[in-house]
């Protein structure tokens, strides 16, 4: 599942409730912080992330209040709006996805830590640059708790009546196979007869939260479909647009009916159910299909988005720490989380997750959690992006502007235009001109 909210709403919010705290105590300590963090959806995190800091906090003398933050409700993104009203709260606290950048004047600039550990471990994933670097500067640390991929996960069985047999596709050691580049989006569709056949339809969202719009903007990506480019400018209507559009009128006939209704949480559901063979989503649901349905885990295997004409595009959807410029301990707070972004920290987060967690930077994506994760013995080990997948981390609305991107996210503008199309019974080149129409206001 993933975590958005527009900045109008955000911004409605008057104040942040009381929120109960977890106190690590240190003798004799020498200053204090109070950091609000995200509230894992793996349990085993927030205890992990406890005991890492308070490890930290007894060798450096510092109390440390954390505030663990559900984004159920909204509750932190309201949280930190409240807060840069008020100009006061924690001294850190965490972003989902695109806030860092709207929140960036009230943010201490970390171009420090952020270069310090990009000289320290190489490349970090590039999506975290475009949202939370505004005006050549750092306002957030990219984070890997809760940072999340949107590949496939799939039912090896029903691929397998399908002639795919996905295990040899992705197979859990370093290796490009030629079966890969078979793995298109034209390939899936025609698969989608199949699993619609088997009473088990892919359950790829058509509404407006996250998981909709981040398969949608990948697949657009791999076709070319841009709806504003990098300078601003609105391309809309254009051929690769257009390709889009008429492939997305071929796959819906083979979708549940609902699709366009679907939450964050409608995906999940049926992959847990076994109602359905594909979804593009992390390991969230085949860890709860663990718990709950033992069987469909088993038959699920994780591996990277299909390619189109342009490229393969996996959705990625990062979370960012940022300090506040008000906050009392700033120093302190940066020493903190310099320390949590270090591999050996890191690695030990994504251990207490199942692996749920990706790091920032490409260098960690090597961690041995990935291939141990069972049922079936390396079900996550292509969750991550390796560099033999030939993939790119994508997030909806790129390569427009972020300020307009956002826009384009949080309206949902592409999925609406599907809908539009295959649901409303508009002709495309209706549906082109509202779109055009849409992002003509948010690039005024």
């Amino acid at each position: 599942m993933g975590h958005a909210i527009s900045r109008r709403t955000a911004l409605t919010a008057a104040a942040a409730a009381a929120l109960p705290l977890v106190h690590i105590r240190s003798a004799g300590a020498a200053g204090s912080i109070r950091i609000g963090l995200w509230d894992h959806w793996v349990p085993a995190g927030n205890a992990a992330m406890k005991k890492l800091i308070d490890g930290w906090a007894a060798k450096n003398k510092v109390e440390v209040s954390i505030d663990f933050i559900t984004t159920v409700g909204n509750k932190l993104q309201l949280t930190y709006a409240a807060e840069a009203q008020a100009k006061t709260g924690h001294d850190a606290i965490a972003f989902a996805a695109w806030d860092a950048r709207n929140y960036a004047q009230s943010l201490e600039p970390v171009d420090d830590l952020v270069e310090g550990l990009i000289k320290q471990y190489g490349q970090v994933n590039p999506v975290n640059e475009y949202l939370s670097k505004v005006d050549g500067h750092w306002r957030a640390v990219p984070s890997s708790s809760g940072t999340q991929y949107k590949p496939s996960c799939a039912r090896i069985s029903t691929f397998a009546k399908a002639g795919v047999d996905l295990q040899a596709m992705y197979p859990t050691k370093p290796e490009h196979t030629a079966l890969s580049d078979g793995w298109t989006w034209q390939k899936l569709l025609e698969i989608a007869p199949v699993a619609k056949e088997a009473g088990l339809p892919f359950a790829l969202g058509l509404g407006q939260t996250t998981d909709s719009v981040d398969f949608v903007g990948a697949l657009f990506r791999a076709f070319g479909a841009e709806l504003v480019n990098a300078k601003g400018e609105i391309t809309v209507d254009s051929d690769p647009v257009r390709a889009a559009l008429e492939y997305m009128a071929k796959l819906t006939k083979y979708l549940p009916p609902d699709v366009y209704s679907y939450d964050d949480a409608s995906n999940n559901r049926a992959l847990i159910a076994g109602k359905s063979a594909l979804i593009f989503n992390p390991p969230s649901a085949w860890a709860v299909a663990k718990r709950d349905n033992p069987p469909v885990a088993a038959d699920c295997w994780t591996f990277p988005n299909p390619s189109g004409p342009k490229g393969r595009y996996v959705p990625y959807l990062p979370f960012f720490w940022g300090i506040w410029s008000f906050g009392k301990n700033k120093a302190a707070v940066k020493e903190l989380l310099a320390w949590l972004c270090q591999r050996e920290q890191v690695e030990t987060l994504c251990n207490a997750v199942s692996g749920y967690d990706i790091p920032p930077f490409l260098s960690m994506s090597d961690f041995d959690i990935w291939a141990k994760v069972e049922p079936p013995l390396g079900t996550v080990y292509n969750y991550p992006i390796r560099p033999w997948h030939k993939a790119v981390p994508s997030i909806a609305g790129y390569p427009a502007p972020p300020e307009i991107a956002v826009q384009i996210y949080n309206r949902a503008t592409m999925t609406t235009m599907i809908a539009k199309m295959t649901q409303g019974g508009q002709s495309m080149k209706d549906v082109i001109a509202w779109a055009n129409d849409e992002l003509e206001g948010f690039t005024r």
